[in-house]
């Protein structure tokens, strides 16, 4: 059986986007090159260009897809929550398995600093975050959260600045940042604890 130039094709950009995905924590952002990305992807480097307009697109590409997937796991992990306590400790809980120094921290890390220097990465990251934001207030709002759109940007500002201390402070897991967030998400005096 033949395999089609376009599944070919496809199978390619794969394989490119995979090696992305993990040379970017690997070497750091600035440090992939279209060689070393062919290289590890087991293709011609010519090929590199020839599925994607440029290395900055390729790079772009594979880590929103990164970005995409975590966040759409976040709101799955809070789906099943019945109030926003249950719903802080699911999301706090999600992000235990990330040690700070693991690949996908990495990449994010990466990331929001190649952001700072790439326009088009910044605004397509700052688009993502955005809608991430706005179904968390969503669903803050559906739970009773006061000021949902603004506690939502902070709640998810304050996850990913864990997620960034972590890779210089393995201690900073839910269980150490859960009375805070708790705070934040307290409606009233009748909501207010610390534990």
């Amino acid at each position: 059986m033949t395999t089609t130039a376009s599944a070919r094709g496809r199978e390619v950009r794969h394989r490119l986007l995979a090696a992305a995905t993990e040379l970017i924590p690997e070497v750091g952002w600035s440090s992939v090159s279209t060689r070393l990305l062919a290289e590890r992807a087991g293709v011609a480097p010519g090929l590199v260009h020839y599925h994607f307009e440029s290395l900055a697109v390729l790079l772009r590409q594979a880590a929103l897809d990164v970005f995409r997937q975590a966040l759409s796991g976040t709101e799955a992990a809070l789906a099943p929550a019945p109030d926003l306590d249950a719903g802080l400790e699911l999301l706090l809980a999600s992000l235990d398995g990330y040690s700070g120094a693991d690949p996908t921290s990495l990449l994010f890390i990466e990331t929001y600093l190649a952001a700072t220097r790439d326009q088009a990465l910044g605004d397509e990251l700052a688009e993502l975050l955005y809608e991430f934001r706005s179904r968390l207030a969503s669903w803050l709002r559906q739970h009773g959260a006061g000021d949902p759109e603004q506690t939502a940007a902070v709640l998810a500002a304050a996850v990913d600045g864990v997620m960034l201390h972590r890779a210089l402070d393995p201690g900073l897991t839910s269980a150490t940042v859960s009375p805070a967030l708790r705070r934040l998400l307290a409606t009233g005096p009748d909501r207010r604890r610390d534990t």
